[in-house]
């Protein structure tokens, strides 16, 4: 009877969980009737970003490469950005999915849907959209303490490097995410904003996609004076050595060709200003050696 009691008293103590309402970066509203308790995150950087906001332990699928935290790496695969494999999330019974726009394909997104499955779509395009994206987890998941913390000390981060960086002289930078083909990042892509935040120029900011593919005769006429790899250096040593062979190109005169984990780059998550800080070290490396030539 006094347990009874006990747990009655609980009860009374606590408060209910709200429903939840949020929308996500589609427009589609979501309703969970309380946080989430089951999620499972359909990328990596969703994965991680779960984690930062505190509900890491809720995670009960991921894909492949979620490898960060060390944490991340006992999650159960479900297959990988690009095709998940849906029975599989159904059989973990999530009361969460968590998908990415332009990395999940939208037909697996709708028949997730069609299941039942409760999906949130995200698609972070500007730096500042990472603390948000930290926050609406942190409420998906029903850990906005957490999430509140870290989304205010990655604003924090942010609002330094951007006031230290924010009078310098712009750089033309190329940002290569691949070579062969060719690939780099659009305006509207959430890596030209890092590019922004460091005082730099994407030469291929006014192209609409996402990640479009270019010639090397294009980048050649963009003449960028650094060019910039997602590829690391100790992975794919000969990302950027093709330039070499055009000494006319300023990046490869100057010494300009830079590697950058893509984990660092690639990921909308808060590492994206580790990545920054690797940048703009970069780019005020080129400033530094334009007296040079």
């Amino acid at each position: 009877m006094k347990s009874c009691l006990l747990a009655l008293a609980v009860a009374l103590v606590l408060p209910a969980r709200a429903e939840v309402v949020l929308r996500d970066d589609v427009g589609n509203t979501l309703r969970l009737a309380a946080p989430a308790r089951r999620i499972v995150a359909l990328a990596p950087h969703l994965a991680e970003t779960l984690f930062a906001a505190g509900a890491g332990e809720r995670l009960v699928g991921t894909v492949s490469h979620s490898d960060y935290p060390p944490e991340a790496r006992a999650v159960p695969r479900l297959g990988d950005a690009g095709r998940v494999d849906l029975e599989a999330v159904a059989a973990l019974k999530p009361d969460l999915v968590l998908a990415w726009q332009s990395g999940n394909p939208a037909g697996q997104i709708a028949r997730l849907r069609s299941l039942g499955v409760p999906v949130f779509v995200v698609e972070p395009r500007r730096l500042e959209d990472v603390a948000d994206q930290i926050e609406r987890l942190g409420l998906l998941a029903g850990s906005e303490s957490a999430a509140g913390r870290a989304a205010a000390a990655y604003r924090a981060r942010l609002a330094a490097l951007a006031a230290a960086h924010r009078d310098k002289a712009p750089v033309r930078v190329f940002y290569q995410i691949w070579d062969a083909p060719l690939i780099t990042v659009g305006g509207r892509q959430i890596i030209s904003d890092l590019i922004r935040l460091c005082g730099g120029r994407n030469v291929f900011a006014s192209l609409e996609a996402v990640a479009p593919a270019v010639s090397v005769e294009a980048v050649l006429a963009a003449d960028p004076e650094v060019i910039v790899a997602s590829l690391s250096a100790e992975d794919r040593p000969d990302a950027l050595a093709g330039w070499k062979r055009w000494p006319r190109l300023t990046a490869a005169r100057r010494g300009n060709l830079v590697s950058i984990p893509p984990d660092l780059v690639q990921r909308h998550t808060p590492r994206l200003l580790d990545g920054a800080e690797r940048l703009c070290l970069a780019l005020d490396q080129a400033r530094a050696r334009r007296s040079r030539f």
